[in-house]
């Protein structure tokens, strides 16, 4: 049974550190922690979660994306586990878009990632992926790995020009697309 967890916020320190690789996917620990995880973010209402921020030093994260008032474009699909993701190639082609992120409430940034990625991950069934990822979803596995080595997106920003409050986006932002 999945348990709904505390998503710790930005000034924790697990925020701020490397976490470590899974060694043994079929641990029973291990597959509870993703199913806490997907429980979670459904309940945040989350496109994506990383173990880190539910205090959890692991190299997992969940990808969930679904239309919300958060994100109304984001593509339909299933929560997927990663486990000990890397990015093994990308596009020349970086592009803005608009971030938020569960453990920082409140507030979005124009974040530049790249707008595809080809990556390899382990499944939480143990088999080995190399899948590539474009716009959305490209942006959502970038934002979580950099959960797992300790990095914000408030990290990656071009500018604190680029920051702006979760209520002036929606008014803003959302109400122009």
């Amino acid at each position: 049974m999945s348990q709904l967890m505390t998503i710790i916020q930005l000034g924790n320190p697990i925020l701020r550190q490397p976490a470590k690789p899974v060694e043994n996917i079929s641990d029973r620990q291990i597959q509870q922690l993703i199913d806490d995880l997907i429980a979670t973010a459904a309940e945040a209402n989350g496109v994506g979660i990383a173990a880190p921020q539910i205090a959890q030093s692991y190299q997992i994260f969940i990808v969930a994306s679904h239309p919300s008032s958060r994100y109304p474009d984001a593509p339909d699909m299933e929560p997927t586990a990663i486990i000990n993701p890397q990015i093994i190639n990308h596009s020349e082609e970086m592009v803005k878009g608009w971030e938020g992120c569960l453990s920082i409430p409140g507030i979005r940034g124009l974040v530049p990632r790249y707008q595809e990625i080809e990556v390899t991950y382990t499944d939480r069934n143990g088999l080995l992926k190399k899948q590539s990822f474009t716009d959305f979803v490209a942006r959502i596995f970038q934002h979580e790995i950099d959960h797992l080595h300790g990095i914000s997106f408030l990290d990656r920003l071009v500018s604190n020009f680029d920051i702006i409050t979760e209520q002036e986006y929606q008014k803003r932002v959302l109400t122009r697309e």
